[in-house]
């Protein structure tokens, strides 16, 4: 009798377990739920359709409807799951129990609500779900002014879509900087300043304390521990929380960090169930804190591997040292693992190394800087984190730097390493070099 893998979820995860299921075993029968009207799309591609670097939405879904089903894959769109019963091996579907022999919980994330007062009020988007923001992009030709909370990643990319449409844009974000569990306040700078430049506001080290409606229900302006500020949006872009409620009623063990522990299989803490994706969490490769709420080609590897151990097969998933890039403003910025602010809040001992190159031969049209800040163990000199921000290649670089700091590179290995050149781009690793051997001329080394 064929095997019964019942998935819960249609995002990155879901969609990547469901394609490595099939994959393992042809036979199996593979259902996914998700409660939305579409699977496998990308969030992160609708903050450049509102800026119109992307020309529609449809370009965001990896897959039509059809091709999944000509892979033998089940979705049930609009179906969300009510409960998981464990022991019977059974989820419940529009009160009805449906039998599995393997379930994955790939339920994902979502945004808090803000605990404020006025967050029931209309006019406040949650920049998530590609059906709703395909309305609001229609909505967003008549709003005059904007409040994006929070600097994290989708944040920064809907400060710079609603600047490039011509909205009156505030951040507002009780941190000090842009995005500062991964950056440090040198690197971020530069965006910071190019938001500047397209004229949006940026309110750091500042609350939200509520959101102000008119006679109509409507938001009509935030007020913050600064102050006033007027709109007619509040784009919310709060940190990612794990999809666990559940899971967790079903007797799934959360971890440290909010998500499903796994093993390396991706398997739950109860036998036949696996997680994945952003409602799971992960152990960091350097310091082996769990952490959860990663990228979505994350969330697609870890629904790969228990989707093939799901169907019988076997694959393990390493723990993660997290490479990041991203377009914000005018310029390019990402890292690897640890950034300066976040080693030190942690108590994690480095030695640093800094350097300013640039991302093209001098003499080139269009040459732009890049900057590099280099974090390496004390005595071993191996690599442990990264941080950059410049014109173009951070994404090749930081590919780069977290394959270094996976199998154990030093600052010497850096600072010695050959590089290709051609003036179109460069010496792309230069930067690299220089820092690495900024590093060591410091050191004595």
């Amino acid at each position: 009798m064929a095997k019964r893998i019942l998935i819960i979820g249609g995002g990155a995860a879901g969609i990547g377990a469901a394609g490595a299921a099939k994959g393992t075993d042809p036979n199996a029968e593979v259902v996914v739920y998700t409660e939305y009207q579409d699977a496998a799309y990308s969030p992160c591609g609708i903050p450049y359709v509102h800026g119109g670097e992307i020309p529609d939405f449809e370009r965001l879904f990896l897959g039509t409807k059809q091709q999944y089903a000509d892979q033998g894959i089940d979705i049930r769109y609009e179906t969300p799951v009510d409960s998981i019963d464990v022991r019977a091996k059974t989820v419940t579907v529009a009160g009805q129990p449906v039998s599995y022999d393997s379930l994955i919980v790939a339920t994902g994330w979502g945004y808090g609500k803000p605990a404020v007062p006025g967050n029931d009020l209309s006019g406040i988007y949650y920049m998530k779900n590609i059906r709703e923001a395909m309305e609001w992009d229609k909505t967003l030709d008549g709003v005059r002014s904007a409040v994006v909370l929070e600097a994290g990643p989708l944040g920064m990319e809907m400060v710079t879509a609603l600047c490039h449409r011509g909205i009156e844009t505030h951040l507002v974000d009780p941190s000090p900087w842009a995005l500062s569990m991964a950056t440090d306040p040198d690197i971020v700078k530069p965006v910071e300043d190019s938001w500047l430049e397209m004229g949006a506001k940026l309110h750091f080290n500042t609350k939200l304390e509520a959101i102000l409606g008119d006679a109509a229900g409507k938001v009509r302006g935030v007020a913050t521990s600064d102050g006033e500020i007027a709109c007619d949006l509040v784009v919310v872009c709060t940190h990612k929380e794990p999809q666990t409620r559940l899971g967790a009623a079903a007797g799934l063990k959360t971890g440290s960090a909010g998500g499903f522990v796994v093993d390396e299989t991706m398997s739950s803490s109860v036998p036949g169930v696996w997680a994945a994706g952003d409602c799971a969490e992960i152990p960091h490769g350097v310091s082996n804190v769990p952490i959860q709420g990663l990228s979505g080609s994350h969330a697609y590897a870890q629904g790969k591997v228990a989707g093939v151990n799901a169907a019988g097969g076997k694959r393990s998933y390493q723990p993660v040292y997290v490479p990041w890039g991203m377009v914000a403003g005018k310029w390019m910025v990402g890292g690897v693992s640890f950034s300066e602010t976040l080693a030190t809040a942690m108590g994690i001992p480095f030695v640093m190394g800094e350097a300013q190159g640039i991302s093209r031969a001098r003499y080139f049209p269009d040459m732009k800087p890049v900057k590099v800040k280099l974090l390496a163990e004390p005595g071993t000199l191996r690599l442990i984190g990264a941080q950059m921000v410049g014109g173009e290649g951070i994404k090749e670089r930081a590919d780069f730097l977290a394959m270094a700091v996976r199998t154990g590179i030093t600052l010497r290995d850096l600072a010695t390493m050959e590089n290709v050149y051609s003036p179109p781009i460069g010496a792309l690793n230069e930067p690299i070099a220089m820092a690495a051997q900024n590093a060591l001329s410091r050191l004595g080394s």
